[in-house]
């Protein structure tokens, strides 16, 4: 039985189709901004969502040309947050072929940990998924699935403090206590967890850390986060979106994805975190 996942992101359109053996037949990322402005206005933008209709139009098609037998779509924080979510959902079951199903921050953690943790040994292991408009931590306590979800991702954070490129002063400053402050809520027991970094932030900054394509399994401790916050700070826009191994679309809000990172890091008093390029779209197909 072929299956296939759609992830509807506040900033990402991701999809992945597997084979009757779980073997991959593809794994696309789009970025399409949907849920920019949506933080002020409370509702997706007509761009937004025409950027984001054709993109999935797009996965349709592909979904259909590898004649896929089960298809499940989510949507997560920019979809929880509109008031005009229904009238997307609408055209974007017309686009896809599927109904868009809007999911809460206790199941996205729930599916990104069970995508990065399913083929892995040991533990115990702490996922933290870092979206656009917020961020999950999910991990195993007392033989049950803990999750927490904090309203705050990349895009939400830029939107809120970092509207410029470079900061100008005090912006960078103010968004690192913005994120410290929101963080300040997520406890986790006092526990040895192998922590995993999962979604866009994560592997984009593992690739400008590294200088490379290849980030599963790479290594991000506290200070490489800081530097990337320093240096990604003393960037324009134009030369964030012109660095190697970076997808440009992601150019707006990597500065922003950095510092949601950095002070998640610090507020849990993480070593390191192991990138991994299997999240909630693994934990979907699981569930299919």
């Amino acid at each position: 039985m072929r299956r296939a996942a759609v992830d509807i992101g506040t900033n990402s359109m991701r999809l992945l189709v597997v084979d009757d053996e779980g073997g991959e037949l593809a794994r696309l990322t789009r970025v399409t901004g949907l849920g920019r402005g949506v933080d002020r206005t409370g509702r997706l933008s007509e761009e937004g969502m025409a950027g984001t209709l054709a993109v999935l139009a797009g996965f349709g098609s592909r979904v259909r040309e590898l004649k896929v037998d089960r298809v499940r779509a989510v949507a997560t924080s920019a979809s929880r947050d509109a008031a005009n979510r229904e009238d997307f959902f609408d055209r974007a079951e017309q686009a896809l072929g599927v109904r868009p199903q809007l999911i809460g921050g206790d199941e996205e953690a729930a599916l990104s940990f069970a995508g990065a943790t399913n083929a892995l040994e040991g533990g115990p292991f702490l996922v933290v998924d870092i979206g656009g408009g917020s961020t999950e931590f999910a991990w195993r306590a007392g033989g049950r699935l803990v999750g927490r979800s904090v309203e705050i991702g990349s895009v939400r954070l830029t939107e809120r403090a970092l509207p410029n490129h470079p900061p100008r002063p005090g912006e960078l400053e103010q968004a690192g206590r913005l994120a410290a402050d929101l963080f300040g809520g997520v406890s986790i027991p006092d526990s040895a967890f192998a922590a995993i970094g999962v979604a866009g932030t994560w592997t984009s900054l593992a690739a400008l850390a590294g200088r490379t394509a290849t980030v599963h399994g790479s290594r991000l401790d506290q200070p490489a986060l800081d530097h990337l916050v320093d240096d990604l700070a003393a960037l324009t826009l134009e030369e964030t979106a012109a660095l190697p191994f970076f997808d440009p679309a992601r150019a707006p809000v990597i500065l922003g994805g950095a510092v949601v990172a950095a002070a998640a890091t610090r507020r849990l008093g993480l070593e390191a975190v192991t990138v991994s390029e299997y999240d909630l779209l693994d934990g979907v197909i699981a569930g299919l």
